[in-house]
């Protein structure tokens, strides 16, 4: 589990990656939007794992790759940002994020599951079905007698 100095450390720098992929290194990758969905920070705080999502580009591993061989600039660049509030620029490590895709391939395979539907009969009474309940008034009155009586 993460101390709060852990958790307040990661929260800066996935702020600050966002603003640095968002403003100042977006020329090195084209018209992709590279979103920063997590930063896990190392107990020494000497290293950040970061996890990228990459949209409007279908080829996110090679990204990824060309993110890598930028990694001293985007150090550098968050160094610049955040030098008065740190010892210590932690090492970048880079990770894609594939929780999206995840996500739709779980839903694809949930669509294509073949799940019968739910029958109306009564557990305890198979010859009772839920229908059989509305059916019937209690006293055989009119409803209009019973709302009379409330």
């Amino acid at each position: 589990m993460e101390s709060k100095r852990q958790q307040k450390f990661a929260r800066l720098i996935q702020k600050e990656l966002a603003e640095i992929f968002q403003r100042d290194v977006s020329h090195l990758f084209q018209s992709t939007y590279i979103s920063v969905s997590g930063v896990a920070v190392s107990p020494d705080l000497g290293v950040a794992k970061v996890h990228l999502s990459l949209l409007l580009n279908p080829n996110g591993r090679d990204l990824l790759n060309e993110i890598k061989v930028h990694t001293k600039t985007i150090r550098h660049e968050l160094a610049k940002r955040i030098k008065n509030q740190v010892r210590v620029i932690p090492e970048l490590i880079f990770y894609l994020d594939d929780t999206a895709e995840y996500a739709a391939k779980m839903d694809k395979i949930l669509s294509e599951l073949d799940i019968p539907s739910e029958s109306k009969e009564d557990p305890t009474n198979p010859f009772r079905t839920e229908d059989d309940y509305y059916l019937s008034d209690e006293d055989g009155e009119d409803d209009e007698e019973d709302a009379e009586e409330r």
